[in-house]
C-alpha cells in the first residue's frame, strides 16, 4: 500500500529513474495527470486543504491511492519547501514512442542540446499551445518528466508525445524521407528572415531549435532544408530558446 514514505525520493532524480517513476507537483499538474490518464499513477499525496479543493477530480479516479497528510509531515519526508499542497508519483512509460508514430503530426519540434529543464518545460508548453503535435529530443536534452520541467510546462510534457533519439540528425533525415521539410532556427545573419519565409502552411514541417550557447550542431544544419532567423534589435545578442521557438512555431503554424 502506498505511503508518505514513498515520497522520500522525490528530490532524488536517479532514484526516481531507477524506480521508473516521475513526480508531478502542484494541483493543476496533478489534476491534468489524473484527467488525461496517459500515465499509470502510483499515488497522490495531498494536504487536507488540497484534497478538498481537488475532490471532484480525485473522485473520478477512485483507482488512484490518495494519501492525506499534514504539511509539516510532507515537508519532513520530501525534504523541500512544499507549498503547493499536492504531489503525485506516476510510472514512466517503459519504452519511448517510436519515431514513426510521431510522423503522423504535421508539425514537430526537434530540440538539440537544451539541458535546462525550465527551457524544456517552456518549449513543451508553447508546443501544446501552438498546435505542434510532437517533440523530438536529442540525447543531451533535459528530461521532460523532471519535476521542474513538468511544472514549468503546466503539464504539457505529460500531454505532448515525444521521443528521444540518440542520433538526432539521422532522425531528421528519416523524417525528410517521409516528406517533412526541416527548418532550423539560427541567429546567423545569412539565414532567411522568418517574416520572409515563403512556405505553403500545409507542408509538413520539423522546426529544429538548439541551445542558446552552442546552437545547432553542423550535422543538424546539414539535414535542414531552410535556415531561419528572427530579426532582433542589434543591441540584443539573441532570444531565449523558448521565445525564439515560440515565435517560429506561431509563424509556421498549420493553417
Amino acid at each position: 500500500m502506498p505511503s508518505v514514505d514513498d515520497y522520500r525520493i522525490v528530490t532524488d532524480d536517479p532514484a526516481l529513474q531507477r524506480a521508473g517513476l516521475f513526480v508531478a507537483e502542484g494541483r493543476l499538474v496533478v489534476e491534468r495527470l489524473l484527467e488525461d490518464a496517459r500515465y499509470r499513477i502510483h499515488s497522490v499525496l495531498v494536504t487536507s486543504t488540497a484534497a478538498a479543493a481537488m475532490g471532484g477530480t480525485l473522485r473520478t479516479r477512485a483507482d488512484v491511492p490518495v494519501i492525506v497528510s499534514d504539511l509539516e509531515a510532507i515537508r519532513s519526508v520530501t525534504g523541500f519547501n512544499f507549498h503547493r499542497g499536492c504531489l503525485a508519483l506516476a510510472y514512466r512509460h517503459e519504452t519511448e514512442i517510436p519515431l514513426d508514430e510521431l510522423a503522423v503530426h504535421p508539425r514537430i519540434l526537434a530540440i538539440e542540446g537544451v539541458g535546462n529543464p525550465d527551457n524544456i518545460g517552456g518549449l513543451f508548453r508553447s508546443a501544446l499551445a501552438l498546435a505542434v503535435g510532437a517533440v523530438l529530443l536529442d540525447s543531451t536534452a533535459a528530461d521532460p518528466l523532471y519535476r521542474k520541467a513538468t511544472r514549468t510546462s503546466m503539464a504539457a510534457t505529460l500531454r505532448v508525445p515525444y521521443s528521444r533519439e540518440a542520433d538526432l540528425p539521422a532522425a531528421l533525415s528519416r523524417l525528410r524521407t517521409r516528406g517533412y521539410r526541416i527548418v532550423a532556427l539560427t541567429p546567423d545573419c545569412s539565414a532567411t528572415a522568418l517574416d520572409e519565409v515563403q512556405l505553403d502552411s500545409r507542408v509538413r514541417l520539423v522546426l529544429v531549435a538548439g541551445s542558446e550557447t552552442a546552437g545547432l550542431t553542423a550535422p543538424a544544419f546539414a539535414q535542414s532544408d531552410l535556415l531561419v532567423r528572427i530579426p532582433v534589435d542589434p543591441r540584443a545578442d539573441s532570444l531565449n530558446v523558448v521565445a525564439a521557438a515560440s515565435i517560429a512555431m506561431h509563424a509556421l503554424r498549420l493553417r
